[in-house]
């Protein structure tokens, strides 16, 4: 037998699966090649596997005694010009050299706290004081530094750079002169590493401090005044100055003008879902402070979804007397919504929780705190969870702390004399920052 084999076919073969090879080598080089350059002339947010981008990280201080809405708008416009917001909270010593007695301590301890679901006293809290739970609690804050100086040092200020990795220093449009008559934030201002937000209009601590005083002042009147009750004067936005010795120069009573975009601006924005278990509280939270955050925080933790009752200035003053509350309903309603716990709020809720309430907005459980202005309803009036309580949804709460509004302003009603002297050192300040304010952008 005679074997025959075609080499010219085989050689062609040969070459065309040589020429395949190359082509297909040079094509995936090409590839290679053109995969490179694309990647190359992009900018580096459209690469999926880029480096994350380094967060902005911007650092404000301040006292946050006697804590308000005008304090966590403050914090959220702060936290508006960064990724993450880090709040120095000053000493209790720095704030008597500088302004003058805190009316709520730092380092002011606690032995009424209890963990949630156990019998163990929190060591953070037993460490912790009124401020550093009122700031933490603000839902714009991410980090809080205890203990931070008064004014920004250069010690300070590197710290700030090189460990807490801050990249600007914030503070509002009005002065921070330090006794000495230097500005507090010279420094910062210096390194080009400054930032300046917008005061909020009609309201600081020296402002309600001055409105205790007041309180304890016009009890303190004889009867020809009584009829000027704090309660018009609040709702009226006057002024009345101290007589017989006083200051002279005048107490501010709320100046504060609500607007519905600053409503927006403190709101979540976000309603319940539609299996989410709502519980519900309601009370005044007058000068909102540790206490409300903490039954607050508890609250919140026995559901998904945190409703929160503002009774109106009325009902405060029916309860309470013609001298509460010493903040407005919307003042009120602002600090309630700035807190982190707090998912919704309704201005101006009834006294009574009825029924149709209940069925409204869809609420699971009604809860009330031990610790309370409210727990002994006046004679005359009914149980206002007495429907709740029959339907088996209420549940009182051992109250995280024993404090309530009437035990801060015993707090200034017994440190009278003090405090009145910090206003009156506070008060010059304050009335040459409104005559000399302009216009500020932003907020």
């Amino acid at each position: 037998m005679i074997m025959v084999f075609d080499l010219g076919h085989s050689s062609d073969s040969i070459q065309s699966s040589k020429l395949l090879a190359t082509c297909l080598i040079g094509g995936v080089v090409l590839g290679v090649s053109v995969l490179g350059f694309y990647l190359a002339f992009q900018p580096p947010r459209q690469l999926s596997w880029r480096r994350k981008k380094k967060p902005i990280r911007v650092y404000m201080d301040g006292c946050f005694d006697m804590m308000h809405y005008g304090h966590c708008n403050a914090l959220r416009q702060a936290r508006a010009l960064g990724d993450q917001l880090v709040v120095g909270v000053v000493s209790d010593a720095e704030i008597t050299a500088n302004k003058g007695p805190p009316v709520t301590p730092l380092n002011e301890r606690f032995f009424h706290y209890f963990m949630c679901y156990c019998s163990i006293i929190s060591p953070l809290l037993k460490i912790a004081g009124f401020r550093m739970i009122m700031v933490s609690a603000v839902k714009w804050v991410d980090e809080v530094i205890p203990d931070a100086p008064y004014a920004i040092t250069e010690d300070f200020m590197k710290k700030l750079f090189d460990e807490y990795n801050i990249d600007y220093i914030i503070h509002g449009d009005d002065p921070c002169i330090l006794p000495d008559g230097t500005d507090a934030y010279a420094l910062a201002k210096k390194a080009g590493r400054y930032k300046q937000i917008k005061r909020t209009e009609g309201v600081s601590s020296t402002d309600i401090v001055g409105r205790m005083l007041l309180c304890v002042r016009e009890r303190s009147l004889s009867d020809s005044h009584n009829h000027s009750s704090l309660q018009r004067q609040f709702s009226h936005g006057h002024s009345q100055k101290f007589e017989d010795g006083g200051s002279g120069s005048g107490t501010r009573i709320s100046h504060f003008l609500p607007t519905s975009r600053r409503i927006v601006q403190f709101s979540n924005g976000k309603g319940p879902g539609p299996d989410a278990r709502i519980v519900y509280i309601d009370g005044a939270f007058d000068l909102f402070h540790a206490g409300h955050v903490e039954i607050l925080k508890l609250a919140r933790g026995l559901g998904d979804f945190l409703l929160v009752g503002i009774h109106t200035d009325q009902t405060v003053s029916a309860n309470r007397g013609a001298h509460r509350p010493i903040m407005n309903l919307h003042e009120r309603s602002l600090s309630v919504l700035a807190c982190r716990y707090v998912d919704e709020v309704i201005i101006g809720a009834p006294w009574e929780v009825s029924k149709d309430m209940i069925t409204t907005f869809n609420i699971s459980l009604v809860v009330h705190g031990t610790v309370a202005e409210y727990n002994n309803f006046p004679k005359g009036n009914e149980d206002p969870y007495a429907i709740p309580i029959s339907l088996g949804i209420y549940e009182q709460l051992e109250s995280p702390l024993d404090i309530t509004t009437t035990t801060i302003i015993r707090r200034i009603v017994s440190n009278h004399e003090a405090y009145q002297k910090r206003n009156e050192k506070k008060a010059e300040s304050e009335k040459r920052y409104y005559e000399d304010k302009t216009f500020v952008s932003g907020d």
